[in-house]
């Protein structure tokens, strides 16, 4: 699967589903607070960081995407393919600390 395609074509769709995990987290982000139009953003220009095709119920993976405003997001989406939708699992903005260029944990 394309993760980086499928997702955005859900998001085109406006086919996705916010878990309450995702909104309490986009809500509480210690970066300050995360908006539906910056994951979109961020989706709309993602690369896949890390892919969880056996997860359940749904294959998952770990975007990572920039803002008009440069603010890096990661996102983990899963896919409901019986849906053809996007389930957004949770959203902050990654600590510089903790990850290489917002693509690789550090170690």
């Amino acid at each position: 699967m394309d993760w980086a395609d499928t997702i955005k074509k859900c998001f085109d769709a406006d086919s996705v589903l916010y878990t309450n995990h995702a909104r309490r987290e986009m809500k509480q982000e210690p970066f300050g607070e995360i908006k539906e139009e910056e994951v979109y953003e961020a989706v709309s220009n993602s690369e896949v960081v890390e892919a969880y095709p056996d997860d359940a119920p749904y294959p998952s993976a770990l975007l990572y995407g920039m803002t008009k405003a440069n603010r890096p997001l990661h996102i983990v989406c899963a896919h409901d393919a019986g849906e053809n939708r996007t389930i957004v699992i949770t959203v902050y903005h990654p600590d510089p600390q903790q990850w290489d260029d917002y693509r690789r944990r550090k170690k």
